[in-house]
């Protein structure tokens, strides 16, 4: 029987101040920015579109549910300086293993989210270039275009982390003002009273409409992503990590190639010393985790909540719905009806924007995670410089997903990830109530461990997963069985 390698003991340093929050600030608009690419743009829209406002008082709640489970996932991070996934690892090494490889497999399609972007591309340029193409063709080469091209750009950028902050603050802003005008329209504005009364209406005749065999799975990759959703919640750990939160500061990052930079090692386990200044300088930490978690969800609660009207407003009416490889190209009517053709071109830009954003920060902080889980799994890596491990990884999700995204159509192959990632949201949102309020709060000064209000909170989030899992397999096994 062979033993079990011992588990690092945490060593503890000063927790620095927080420098500013206007420094700081980031993380959650490119929470938010992410989020656009899936949730706000595709599954709510089709949803609303298809079967009118029956669903929509399910959309606040589910938005809000991702509170207390992203401020878990940035609460390890700010106390330890290291990504959460190494978090799974150091709770048990079996089971980092066994989540590692869930995640492997729910992250070999997101190729779908640059083939959904080249739907928008091949749209607004289908007149022009590439001629006597199909849509298909035409979104398939403009989904490869933008892999090695971002591709490209993480290779040689100088900070990766900032690259994806510039690109996704750009998207974000100009995406929330572009939708506040489109919804100031009389057509989208006569819809507004009944939209506001759907939010807080329970019609459970109505909600017996879903096509279960058609939309199961879109109502729960809906529901899980109003937001961000499934796995791709990880990704905050590795934003805040980048911009030094709490412990992080103290810990190396990887920032891009940098001529004669020192090699790149892990860390050694940290955790925040006692002192009598640190009670308070974790609840300030603690302020600005809140505050940049609600930036991202309620900046992205709002950009749905308008997608979600002009949806009702403009798509339904004339039966468009956004699947196939026309995904992200019927949403154009979100800006046609204010502007005419120019809208539609700047709606179709933007879609492109969000959605190939969405490939570049999921391409690095897949890599990142792909690298906690090397490093862990095999200690010698750690020795040396993991640049070379990083890019190395990069290239490969490239090559991937620009294989995995030729399988089938855009939408099919994000309902494929989503329900793999609900699933793992299951788990380690299970994961992160014994590692930050068991393993790590007996290992903090007392000072400074967590309360029971976020372990409440946690808590009551991870069985509100659990209870939709089982909705979702009481009605789709049937289905799958026949």
């Amino acid at each position: 029987m062979s033993k079990r390698s011992p588990q690092p003991s945490f060593t503890h340093r000063p927790l620095p101040s927080p420098p500013g929050y206007l420094k700081l600030l980031g993380p959650g608009l490119v929470w938010m920015a992410l989020a656009q690419g899936s949730g706000e743009l595709i599954w709510w829209p089709y949803v609303v579109a298809k079967y009118g406002l029956v669903f929509l008082v399910l959309l606040i709640p589910a938005c809000l549910l991702q509170f207390p489970l992203t401020f878990e996932i940035g609460r390890y991070t700010l106390l330890t300086g290291e990504g959460v996934f190494k978090g799974f690892f150091r709770l048990n090494k079996a089971f980092g293993v066994a989540l590692w490889v869930l995640f492997t497999v729910s992250f070999f399609w997101f190729g779908a989210f640059a083939s959904a972007g080249g739907t928008a591309i091949a749209a607004a340029t289908e007149p022009y270039f590439p001629l006597d193409w199909g849509r298909e063709a035409q979104s398939l080469f403009w989904a490869q275009s933008s892999i090695v091209v971002f591709t490209i750009a993480i290779v040689f950028a100088k900070s990766v982390y900032r690259l994806i902050e510039w690109v996704m603050k750009i998207v974000a802003v100009v995406s929330l003002l572009g939708m506040v005008v489109a919804c100031c329209h009389p057509t989208v504005r006569a819809e507004l009273f009944p939209f506001v009364q759907g939010l807080f209406t329970i019609d459970v005749e109505g909600m017996k409409s879903l096509d279960v065999e058609a939309d199961a799975s879109r109502l729960l990759t809906a529901i899980t992503f109003a937001g961000l959703g499934g796995f791709w919640t990880l990704f905050y750990s590795y934003w805040i990590r980048e911009k030094g939160v709490g412990m992080a500061s103290h810990s190396q990052k990887i920032t891009g190639f940098r001529s004669g930079a020192e090699p790149i090692r892990v860390g050694e386990p940290m955790l925040p010393e006692e002192s009598p200044e640190a009670p308070s300088v974790l609840r300030r930490w603690y302020r600005y985790l809140c505050i940049e978690t609600l930036i991202g969800i309620t900046g992205n609660l709002a950009t749905t909540l308008m997608t979600c009207l002009l949806a009702y407003a403009l798509l339904r009416p004339e039966g468009l719905l956004p699947e196939g490889f026309d995904i992200a190209v019927v949403q154009s009517r979100f800006f046609e009806v204010t502007w005419g053709d120019f809208g539609r071109i700047l709606f179709l830009v933007i879609a492109a924007a969000f959605l190939a954003d969405t490939w570049l920060a999921t391409a690095d902080c897949v890599s990142r995670i792909h690298l906690d889980a090397i490093t862990e799994m095999f200690p010698a890596v750690a020795k040396h410089d993991q640049r070379p491990w990083y890019y190395g990884l990069v290239l490969g999700g490239a090559v991937i997903t620009s294989v995995t995204m030729y399988l089938d159509t855009p939408g099919t192959l994000m309902i494929t990830s989503a329900v793999i990632g609900f699933v793992g949201t299951v788990i380690y949102a299970t994961a992160l109530i014994l590692l930050n309020h068991v393993k790590l709060r007996r290992a903090m000064p007392a000072s400074l461990r967590s309360g029971k209000l976020s372990l409440i909170l946690i808590v009551f989030v991870t069985l509100c997963y659990m209870a939709l899992m089982t909705a979702y397999l009481w009605v789709q096994v049937p289905v799958w069985l026949g």
